[in-house]
């Protein structure tokens, strides 16, 4: 088998020497974290979706969350000292991050934009979120996690 095409997502991981498990599953184009999940094998409530927000004051953020959950917006740009937060379009996602709808992973994006895991996270060995493409997922812990984002833990979903 040939050699694995690296995303950024694992490059930093490997240049900060920290272990992680590629999970790679068959998709062409966009499916939700449930059905990635449900791909993977990985369990629903370690799984994470990466949600990229612009505050009032146009600033980026990136909020990881359990796959099952909404992200609640008040709670959300509390965390990072904002108004408001809204989602950003589907059409800048590439733009902002360096990664498309579907691949994008918290870790390794063009910029380090400030990072808020949902809390939930901190209690398990494992957490599941985007390798940085689609079709392929990253296990790691999440205290790693968080030594290579700018990152804090909060409740941030509805």
């Amino acid at each position: 088998m040939g050699k694995e095409a690296k995303t950024n997502a694992m490059r930093l991981l490997e240049r900060n020497k920290i272990p992680y498990e590629v999970l790679n599953y068959e998709c062409d184009e966009f499916i939700d974290g449930l059905h990635t999940a449900e791909a993977t094998g990985a369990p629903v409530e370690q799984s994470f979706k990466t949600l990229v927000m612009q505050g009032k004051s146009g600033q980026f953020y990136v909020y990881v969350v359990p796959i099952a959950d909404e992200v609640n917006l008040k709670a959300a740009a509390k965390a990072v000292g904002e108004k408001s937060v809204e989602m950003i379009h589907v059409k800048d996602i590439t733009k902002i991050t360096g990664y498309v709808r579907g691949g994008c992973s918290p870790l390794g994006m063009k910029k380090a934009f400030h990072t808020i895991v949902h809390q939930s996270a901190a209690q398990y060995d494992k957490i599941y979120i985007s390798g940085g493409r689609i079709g392929t997922s990253i296990a790691l812990s999440p205290e790693d996690l968080m030594k290579v984002i700018d990152g804090a833990y909060a409740d941030i979903i509805q």
